[in-house]
């Protein structure tokens, strides 16, 4: 089994770039790559040639990369993982999560003497799997002699704000679709895994009315057995352009509402709910529709009750980075095939990069869309 999975990760020419493990050589290079000293050109690929040899330079350079790449990842926190949490999975089969309800009633009295009772339980079932993105890197032959290694400087850089960005178009898709809010979490109705009706769409613009309205709402929503659910802690995820609305209507201190026929100005209460704000520039990629700007979320503190989840693969938490070995064999010697001449077909140099990961839509009491007009 171990060789079968080597294999695998070996397949197609590429090859896993964590396999080096010798630091010296590491941090030489990544000084004489990123040229820290300032040094001339030919100075420069001099002191590479001395202290890297070509066989060892590909791998090397590999592992920079991905340490690099991983170090860029792991310093950004994406908002996202506020209101959706993340978890493993195994493998890429579909996976089912068991939503079990029943007996959590209020107890009934027992008499003296008299047996305990027992209620029907029920089950429901939530499904998700994971997908396998990825994209190849090339740099041409003609790029590296025109400039150097600065060709090489950016490509963490590049592969870091790709998997940044392919997690949260994938997290946005949960909740949000080219029509406005995914059908699979929100409607009015929606049927639940266990056959309750949930009604957690409306058309209200966002004011401090309706968002008041709407954690009201939520509030009432009720479990299979007809009692309340509890809520507290919630955020409020908009598209950009209802950013400074809705940072005026967390941030101020009165409102003015309607007591008979005259206004009265009352306190706010909102920034004492703990309302989380949360802008998300995906809303207006993932939602094409006419009201993408003016549609806003609030999802329930996941702490307290999940509508959603993001897992990754158990093991590939994290993106990974491999090369492809050359392919080229030089005519009448000449020695090992320098790593800047690219491969047979097209003189370039390939890094690929590969994430794994898939979401969950859970349960759609714990959560609310509005579709502003």
């Amino acid at each position: 089994m171990p060789e079968f999975l080597q294999l695998m990760e070996n397949s197609g020419g590429f090859t896993p770039v964590g396999a080096a493990t010798d630091k010296a050589a590491l941090t030489e290079a990544l000084r004489l790559i990123r040229n820290e000293h300032s040094l001339p050109r030919h100075r420069q690929q001099y002191l590479l040639h001395e202290a890297i040899t070509t066989s060892d330079f590909p791998t090397l350079f590999g592992v920079l990369v991905q340490n690099d790449m991983l170090a860029k990842y792991q310093a950004y926190l994406p908002d996202w993982r506020a209101y959706c949490p993340t978890g493993t999975l195994p493998n890429f089969n579909i996976h089912t999560r068991h939503k079990v309800y029943g007996n959590d009633t209020v107890l009934p009295v027992v008499e003296e003497r008299a047996p305990y009772t027992s209620v029907p339980m029920g089950t429901g079932h939530y499904h998700a799997h994971l997908e396998k993105y990825g994209r190849v890197f090339d740099i041409s032959w003609e790029s590296v002699i025109n400039d150097s290694m600065g060709a090489f400087n950016d490509i963490s850089e590049r592969f870091s704000l790709a998997a940044q960005r392919t997690e949260a178009f994938n997290v946005t898709s949960l909740f949000a679709a080219a029509a406005g809010p995914n059908t699979g979490l929100f409607g009015a109705p929606i049927a639940d895994v266990d056959g309750q009706n949930v009604t957690n769409q409306g058309v209200l613009p966002l004011t401090i009315g309706n968002l008041q309205t709407t954690l009201t709402l939520m509030s009432q929503q009720t479990d299979p057995n007809g009692l309340p659910i509890s809520i507290r802690g919630a955020h409020l995820v908009i598209p950009p352009d209802l950013e400074w609305t809705a940072r005026a209507i967390l941030t101020s201190t009165s409102v003015q509402q309607a007591a008979s026929a005259v206004p009265v100005v009352t306190n706010n209460l909102l920034p004492q709910y703990g309302l989380q704000l949360h802008v998300n520039p995906f809303l207006r990629v993932v939602d094409v529709s006419g009201t993408s700007d003016t549609t806003w979320y609030v999802f329930a503190e996941p702490g307290i009750a999940r509508c959603m989840e993001m897992d990754y693969l158990s093991g590939y938490e994290t993106p990974q980075i491999d090369m492809k070995s050359s392919d080229r064999v030089p005519v009448g010697g000449g020695g090992e095939v320098s790593p800047f001449s690219g491969d047979f077909a097209t003189d370039n140099m390939y890094y690929r990069i590969r994430h794994v990961m898939g979401g969950w839509q859970l349960d759609p009491r714990y959560c609310y869309a509005q579709v502003g007009p």
